[in-house]
């Protein structure tokens, strides 16, 4: 502990002293203010996010000279939203990038991202690290990088697209100071509404009379007694027949969340420097006990110090250093937060009273854990992460050999720790039983009792051990020529070497190197052409260079329609332009040395005796000595352009066939007695189409505003994975969409018995082997043979393309501005299964919910919207269905905010360049059929928030 306090301590210090340092050199010379108030289409204004850009990104976002698909947001769209996770301020706002936040917990509340159908990888300045709980503050831009030549440099990790943050660096200008202080309330959304105990009882019984229908030997003593059930409508036996709202009992209605920035930028034309400090809080839902010493809550605690300096040495050699330490902690009880959601979900209210009469905590032998116990008596885990992050760039302009020529050299280094402190302990609960004379007694404890652990290890990452610490050594040097020749002929080209080694645990190194270029040529800035390769592999594949390293060009040619003679005067159409690329990219999923057969100690002795069993050898997944990376040939065509100086328009179609892609050989057979290895045998296509619309009135009178529309419609198509010879049409996935879902068409519910003896000549069926009642769901019988089984699976769920898109509008009015960023998805469904949604689970002894207050019986068929009760797991009603398939589409009011500006002559008054104040609410309202459940997070785990938001920025 001493140790890492130390550690912090050196580090804050270093870097402070850095900052210091360099920004009292920086005395500013050239008089100016940052600008402010751009959206989502606005450009920085002090100079282009391409030059601001670590090689080997350097060129690809400038929009007029390069035929790559880009598009970027800004500081001012991102912090909008006060998010732990600069992924979440993402939604909506970008065409074609579709986001699902799975959780709403502190400290993993992220969420995940796909870009035209497919993961795209992460890059901070260029360089590939999945950094991204950050200071919103601090970041420039987030680019997305959407086609071969915009990731054409990245080579065998550019066939997913990328997602580029760029941070923010200094400018020429007089030092600017901004503080911004934030405090925000959540409040949980969309959580399944548990039944009370007399409904749950109710309903319970009802479910064992439908059980005892079928089979009537099923056990009978389950069923609550007509005094048991007035004693639950009547509350007036909390120990005997308790009525607990667990999730009431454990969850606070609102949590705190607080964000504190301090950033300072400024420079001359020697240094410019942009340093940056920040704290975030945020609480959980748990509620804590005042009589534990130490926090139970969840909670998400972050430290941040951000330091970018650029230095112009020599009128021709100039150089950067760029510093980031990040400390941040993640509690939780004991026990887990996610072992506590999962209580919610399979504990009923009437299982046991939260604290027996002696002052013990309630359980059955069904429920050995207490709730109350796991959130309040468990004990805390803690998990600290430490980032530190060190890039260092020098560039020499060589126009003393000929004009344009440059070279560059970029050094990168990166460390992380993951360390778990485990404090936690085991939760003692007991029955209560109670004689017929009324004498209490207590049975032994239903869980061992322990001391409290105290331990202190690396943690795992995303579930693989030992993988709790890492470093990243990133290397590149390049060589690039930029000259325009008689005013129209324009030539831009780099050539340059990377190597990307990490190490994570007790891993071998994980290094993926090579070498790339790109030259592009402008013809009076009317005609583009363009050409990239990259010739990269890693260190992953067999030594054969065919497996290990790969080609991958990438050609585009552009028209700048709008500097044609006939158009260069138009009045109305300012740009227009019409761009194309083809090429092949890789995406590098080679697993951990997938290629040498590994052979593991097995946990016993199949042969011999016991006491050899640690000689006992297991073969694991069999290797594949021919894996490489997967590719794909990716096509964009795209049009853009503006009109009337304020709308702005993309059309952009893309087309892309993903080969040798990793995947299981369908045809196999378990008669092996192994596992079979992913091989490069499948071959999926992605297409579709992104579109984006703007159109910004300046202020005039005092009054401006603007909208920014974006949308993506993107589909999918297996086009071979090595499938069985199916025996219908049906049956196949090829042609599918890739993730297709396949089950039990379903079609209603039985209404009667009549219906039931009419079900062959109607089509319709149940499960081979189950006996029909009224109220069961009935499938689509595909082959016609009476019977339900693995040969009437067809498509269920969306088939069709899935839609996403957003609106970011707004208005300002003299010191007073509005915004609001709308964000839906369409041609979307959710699977409603298991313990978040099913009735009696868990053994028969699960939760129940409102949902099944809709359930079939004869008096509701006409109306019934659930199929009739039972216990445990019904063969049937239970199966892989689309009865249990939803449409959940969805639209979201995603953030709102209302600022007010301080009329500058106040703010000069007490020597402020500007104070602002200002209103967000996020996620305020969601419009859905989707019934007692969120879209995004409807599985019963840790809720989304919504936030209401309080903050002021002040500018020195």
């Amino acid at each position: 502990m001493r140790n890492r306090i130390l550690q912090k301590k050196l580090f804050l210090t270093t870097t402070g002293i850095c900052i210091i340092a360099l920004g009292a050199y920086a005395q500013t010379s050239i008089p100016g203010r940052l600008t402010s108030a751009r959206d989502t289409t606005s450009p920085p204004k002090s100079d282009s996010v391409a030059q601001r850009i670590n090689l080997p990104f350097n060129t690809v976002v400038t929009n007029g000279k390069t035929t790559a698909v880009t598009q970027a947001i800004y500081t001012e769209s991102l912090v909008k939203q006060p998010v732990t996770n600069v992924l979440n301020a993402l939604t909506g706002r970008l065409a074609g990038l579709y986001t699902q936040q799975n959780s709403g917990q502190p400290g993993l509340d992220a969420v995940s991202l796909t870009l035209r159908g497919r993961t795209p990888i992460i890059l901070v300045d260029g360089i590939p690290r999945p950094l991204t709980t950050i200071d919103l503050e601090e970041i420039e831009s987030v680019t997305v990088l959407k086609d071969a030549m915009s990731t054409a440099l990245l080579g065998v990790r550019g066939a997913n697209g990328a997602i580029l943050i760029t941070t923010r660096k200094g400018t020429p200008y007089k030092q600017v100071i901004s503080f911004t202080a934030q405090t925000a309330f959540q409040q949980p959304i969309g959580m399944p509404k548990a039944l009370n105990a007399f409904n749950y009882a109710t309903l319970r019984n009802e479910a064992i009379d439908n059980e005892v229908r079928v089979n009537p030997s099923f056990n009978t003593g389950l069923r609550y007694s007509a005094t048991d059930l007035q004693l639950f409508k009547d509350q007036t036996d909390p120990n005997g027949h308790p009525d607990v709202d667990w999730r009431k009992q454990i969850l606070k209605s609102s949590a705190q969340l607080n964000r504190y920035s301090l950033n300072l930028s400024g420079g001359n034309n020697s240094v410019r420097y942009f340093a940056a400090l920040e704290h975030l809080s945020q609480d959980g839902l748990f509620k804590t006990d005042n009589a534990n010493t130490y926090n139970t809550n969840n909670y998400f605690s972050s430290y941040l110090i951000r330091s970018n300096v650029d230095l112009n040495l020599t009128p021709k050699l100039s150089g950067g250093i760029h510093l980031l330490g990040r400390i941040y902690n993640v509690n939780e009880p004991g026990a887990t937060t996610a072992s506590i959601y999962n209580s919610f979900l399979t504990t009923p209210n009437n299982a046991y009273p939260i604290i027996n009469p002696n002052g013990s905590f309630g359980g059955t032998p069904q429920f050995v854990n207490n709730i109350q116990g796991q959130a309040t008596a468990s004990g805390y885990l803690q998990t600290y992460t430490r980032d530190i992050l060190a890039d260092f760039f020098v560039k020499r302009t060589l126009d003393e050999l000929t004009p344009g020529l440059y070279v560059k050299g970029l050094v990168s280094y990166a460390s992380n720790l993951n360390e778990t402190i485990n404090r936690s302990k085991p939760v003692v609960a007991f029955q209560r039983f109670v004689s017929g004379t009324g004498v209490e007694s207590y049975g032994s404890a239903l869980t061992v009792q322990a001391n409290q652990l105290n331990s202190n290890t690396i943690s795992t990452v995303n579930g693989i051990p030992n993988q709790g610490q890492g470093r990243q050594n990133y290397l590149e040097a390049s060589v690039g020529y930029d000259r325009t020749f008689n005013q129209v002929n324009n030539v831009n080209a780099v050539i340059l070497a990377n190597s990307d080694n990490n190490v994570y645990g007790s891993n071998i190194g994980y290094n993926v190197a090579g070498f790339s270029g790109r030259g592009a040529y402008s013809y009076n800035e009317k005609y583009l052409a363009e050409v990239a390769f990259s010739y990269n592999g890693s260190n992953y594949y067999p030594g054969n260079s065919h497996y290990k390293y790969g080609f991958f060009p990438v050609f585009g040619l552009g028209w700048n329609i709008a500097k044609e003679g006939f158009l260069k005067n138009s009045k109305w159409i300012n740009s227009l332009k019409l761009a194309a690329n083809y090429g092949k990219t890789g995406n590098d999923n080679p697993g951990y040395f997938a290629y040498i057969q590994r052979i593991f100690d097995g946990p016993s002795a199949y042969f011999g005796t016991a006491a050899a069993a640690n000689q006992t050898l297991i073969e694991s997944t069999l290797a594949n000595p021919n894996i490489t990376f997967e590719k794909a040939d990716k096509l964009d065509i795209s049009l853009q352009g503006t009109v009337i100086g304020k709308l702005g328009f993309v059309i952009d179609y893309y087309n892309n066939k993903f080969t040798d892609v990793l995947t299981q050989r369908g045809r196999n057979t378990t008669l092996l007695g192994n596992t079979y290895p992913n091989e490069n045998i499948g071959r999926y296509r992605y297409n579709g189409f992104d579109f984006q619309l703007s159109w910004r009135q300046p202020s005039a009178g005092g009054f401006g505003y603007f909208i920014a529309a974006n949308a993506g419609l993107q589909q999918s198509k297996v086009l071979y994975i090595d499938e069985p010879n199916q025996l219908y049409p049906y049956l196949q996935r090829t042609g599918q969409k890739v993730g297709q879902a396949f089950g039990y068409q379903a079609a209603g519910l039985f209404q009667s018995q009549a219906d039931i003896n009419a079900a062959a000549q109607n089509g319709v069926a149940t499960v081979a082997g189950y006996i029909p009642q009224p109220g069961d769901i009935k499938y689509k019988d595909l082959n016609g043979d009476n019977i339900i089984n693995q040969f009437d699976q067809a498509p269920i769920g969306p088939t069709g393309p899935l839609i996403t898109y957003g609106a970011d509008l707004g208005f300002n009015y003299k010191f007073f501005d509005f915004s609001a960023l709308i964000q839906g998805v369409a041609n979307y469904s959710v699977y409603l299964n298991g313990n978040s949604y099913w009735e009696f689970q868990n053994n028969g002894f699960g939760q129940a919910y409102e949902q099944q207050l809709g359930r079939y019986t004869p008096a509701t068929a006409a109306t019934a919207t659930y199929p009739r009760l039972s216990i445990g797991t019904n063969v049937n009603n239970q199966v892989f269905s689309s009865y249990w398939y939803r449409n959940a589409n969805y639209i979201r009011l995603k953030t709102v905010q209302a600022g007010f500006t301080l009329p500058a002559r106040y703010a000069n008054a007490v020597k402020l360049k500007s104070l602002r104040i200002f209103i967000t609410g996020i996620n305020l309202l969601t419009i859905t059929k989707l019934k007692d459940r969120d879209p995004e997070v409807y599985n019963g785990a840790y809720p989304i928030q919504k936030l209401v938001n309080l903050g002021i920025n002040v500018k020195l």
